[in-house]
């Protein structure tokens, strides 16, 4: 019997000397320490000696054990050494070689786009205000004329944190707060996060940004509105850009319309960009309704102005053909990177 165990201890050193990657190791191993292995085998005919000769049989059967494993390990970390000397010498460098250019950062295109927005009407004169998220309803509802009993108010439709606190729903509330600071004449937009429970789509967003507008005189027309925002578009979306106003309803402006603009895909043809129809909506606008001058202490029988609301995801994805709103969250680098 001891000429089986020197005879198997000689088979496994032989083998283990020749293997040559991790895996002959392993299936070396399998072969001699499996469940099924040669060593196994050894220790089913251990049970089978008579006792006396058990002992003995039993030490060399673990001597054996023994030798090859520690045989097995050393092989194993040889191997281990030489493949990674070997990696080592494939993955070297040349540091003579001269340095990459790093990869130019980009700003967002939805920050760019507000950016241009906000440097146009600061050149007709309008100054930029911003406001908090979580607003007052009072600032978010009340003093923009919106009753009680407007669906808009439910909390199906808005965010409500405590009994008379809403993340704001729009960034119109800025109308408010700014004008119960200054007395007129007074040009203001307010750029920022709105939050709504819409369901998400592809056109629609629970959160998203917002632009209003507004100014407040003495003699101000709707001519005055449509003249601001046509030269807006033509600024921001080209020169050949046309307006249409068309009425709507808004509680906080009396006379209320539609904003779309010619369509830049197409100039007004008809195309994909705009459904065929030929223009593109933004926004809403309006005259500024008298019970919201009453509520910051303005005479509506001196002065007229005018608001409008757009909503700047809209407006980038129609200047640059987006067809998902999504797509400017999700920072993919196919699309943000066009933009740098």
């Amino acid at each position: 019997m001891s000429g089986d165990i020197a005879g198997l201890t000689a088979e496994a050193l032989r083998e283990i000397a020749r293997a040559e990657d991790a895996r002959a190791i392993e299936a070396i191993r399998v072969k001699f320490f499996g469940k099924k292995g040669a060593f196994a085998e050894a220790q089913k005919a251990l049970a089978a000696l008579p006792p006396a000769e058990k002992p003995a049989y039993g030490a060399r059967l673990n001597d054996a054990r023994k030798q090859i494993e520690a045989a097995l390990g050393e092989r194993a970390a040889l191997l281990e050494k030489a493949a990674l000397s070997a990696r080592l010498l494939g993955e070297s460098i040349d540091v003579t070689l001269p340095g990459r250019d790093g990869r130019e950062g980009g700003l967002h295109p939805l920050t760019e786009v507000s950016r241009q927005i906000f440097r146009i009407f600061e050149s007709m004169g309008f100054a930029v205000f911003e406001g908090p998220e979580l607003e007052e309803e009072y600032y978010n509802f009340d003093a923009l004329n919106i009753p009680p009993y407007h669906p808009a108010r439910e909390e199906q439709d808005s965010f409500y944190v405590g009994s008379d606190r809403v993340l704001r729903t729009q960034t119109s509330p800025m109308q408010i707060r700014v004008m119960q600071r200054f007395q007129p004449p007074v040009a203001a937009i307010s750029p920022g996060r709105c939050f709504r429970r819409d369901a998400v789509d592809a056109t629609h967003l629970h959160t998203f940004h917002q632009v209003e507008g507004f100014l407040v005189d003495k003699g101000v027309t709707m001519a005055d509105l449509k003249g601001v925002l046509t030269s807006f578009a033509q600024r921001l979306f080209g020169a050949d850009t046309k307006i249409r106003f068309r009425p709507d309803f808004f509680p906080f402006v009396e006379p209320g319309a539609e904003v779309a603009i010619s369509c830049f895909a197409c100039h007004g043809k008809g195309c994909r960009t705009c459904r065929q129809s030929g223009w593109i909506e933004i926004g809403g606008a309006g005259m500024i309704h008298p019970h919201v001058f009453t509520a910051v202490g303005y005479d509506y029988e001196t002065y007229s102005g005018f608001a409008f609301g757009m909503g700047i995801e809209r407006m980038v994805m129609k200047k640059y053909s987006v067809p998902d709103i999504r797509m400017f969250y999700e920072n993919d680098m196919r699309l943000i990177g066009q933009f740098r």
